[in-house]
């Protein structure tokens, strides 16, 4: 028998051994690759999880941007303050008879009240009162300040709360258990409390102004044959109701009661004419002895309405400036406490003039986000206050300083006591520190 060769054999063991390490090192490969894996997981999972976070966040955010839009910013100079605690855009405010308190109502469902003691600190504190399903769009205070009346937008009608206060200071508001029946047609324009609480007028844009009791009883239908009512208002005396609209004339009525309080008639008092066009607003002073309007003419007019109007005598035209801005948008006004400035307001610019010599002295621009709503001096004559966004906006009332300086000069000229001369200068240097403050004094 023969024994094969030795070169063959060796190479089949070659071959064997060959294989044998390939196939070890394949199985080694797969091993390591198995390990890579298995410790490269988590890290996966710790991207994947960090990514679904990043993304939940910036769903988050962007579901805030969307919820609450970018708060106007606005800085003047003269800019007392901003009260923010609204989340929805603010349509009316009022101030209270007793100047403690500011009320403002916006379409967030609230009305909230606001001391104003308060304007020129830091914070800003404000109580809320609910308007439960609907929002009001107008709000008055009551001239006791025990109440408040609000304007629903979807009622379409007025809604009555009362103010109880509590042991720590706050109140309590709750609405009376009926709202006032629904009684006009088209879209009320403005509401207002008698300060003798004796009756409530409600404005509509057609021609109709209502007189009610407190009970929610209509006592007189008034119609303005304007064509259509773009303001209405009651005079702080409590006698008149006024209007103004499509044709270029303020229209003036007295409410009248009897010596024991009863509600008697509403008859025609006087007109402001003179305006070459419809007229926008109007407003009274204080003491309800002047009257000023402004007009799509481009003109605003001051009058003197102390007058004995049921012996024919007819307001006498006091002043004629011009607002050229009035000509071409609706506009708002207001008037100072003691009638020397005037305060304009179209789209969300804000104008004052000195009434006196028919000047303008200040402007305000890009006041808010949107166009202003409403316009109004505190009591004291300050600060005028203004609203159109999520938020009410303060300034110094720099021009009634003027005014005040400018008047007392005049008065010490003709002064002939001592006591007077004493008081006038005392009444003069307060101004004149109160403009040096605001770095306002003119040299």
């Amino acid at each position: 028998m023969e024994l094969p060769q030795m070169p063959e054999l060796m190479g089949l063991s070659l071959l064997v051994g060959l294989l044998a390490l390939m196939a070890t090192a394949a199985v080694a490969r797969g091993w390591l690759r198995a390990e890579e894996e298995r410790n490269s997981r988590p890290v996966r999972q710790k991207e994947n999880t960090s990514k679904k976070s990043e993304s939940k966040k910036q769903k988050q955010h962007q579901r805030i941007r969307k919820e609450k839009p970018q708060q106007h910013t606005f800085t003047h100079r003269l800019l007392a303050a901003a009260l923010k605690s609204h989340s929805g855009n603010i349509s009316c405010m009022d101030f209270s008879s007793n100047g403690k308190y500011l009320i403002t109502c916006a379409d967030d469902r609230t009305v909230r009240i606001w001391s104003t003691k308060d304007f020129l600190q830091r914070e800003h504190r404000s109580m809320r009162a609910n308007v439960e399903l609907d929002h009001a769009t107008l709000v008055r205070f009551s001239p006791d300040c025990r109440a408040f009346i609000v304007w629903l937008a979807n009622g379409d009608t007025l809604r009555v709360f009362k103010m109880t206060k509590r042991e720590d200071g706050g109140f309590t508001f709750t609405a009376t258990a009926e709202d006032f029946p629904k009684k006009h047609k088209a879209p009320v324009i403005n509401i207002a409390i008698a300060d003798t609480g004796k009756f409530i007028m409600t404005a509509s844009s057609d021609t109709m102004v209502l007189i009610w009791n407190l009970k929610g009883q209509v006592l007189s239908t008034i119609n303005t044959n304007q064509m259509n009512n773009t303001h209405a208002a009651i005079s702080p005396c409590s006698r008149f109701v006024a209007s103004c609209g499509f044709t270029p004339d303020v229209k003036v009525w007295e409410v009248c009661f009897g010596k024991k309080g009863d509600f008697q008639e509403v008859v025609r008092a006087f007109e402001l004419k003179g305006h070459a066009a419809g007229v926008h607003s109007f407003a009274f002073s204080n003491d309800s002895r002047r009257m000023v309007s402004v007009s799509k003419d481009g003109t605003w007019k001051l009058w003197d309405t102390d007058v004995e109007y049921k012996k024919q005598q007819d307001p006498y035209l006091l002043r004629t400036g011009r607002f050229e801005e009035a000509s071409t948008m609706p506009c708002r006004l207001a008037l100072s406490p003691d009638t020397h400035v005037l305060a304009l307001a179209s789209g969300t610019s804000i104008h004052l003039f000195n009434t006196r010599r028919g000047e303008k002295e200040e402007c305000f621009e890009q006041v808010h986000g949107e166009c202003i709503t409403d316009l109004s001096f505190d009591i004291t004559g300050r600060f005028l206050a203004s609203c159109g966004d999520r938020a009410v906006r303060l300034f110094h009332n720099t021009p009634g300083h003027r005014a005040v300086v400018e008047e007392m000069q005049g008065l010490l000229k003709r002064a002939s006591s001592d006591s007077t001369r004493q008081r006038l200068q005392q009444q003069l240097t307060q101004a004149q520190e109160a403009l040096k403050s605001l770095g306002a004094l003119k040299k």
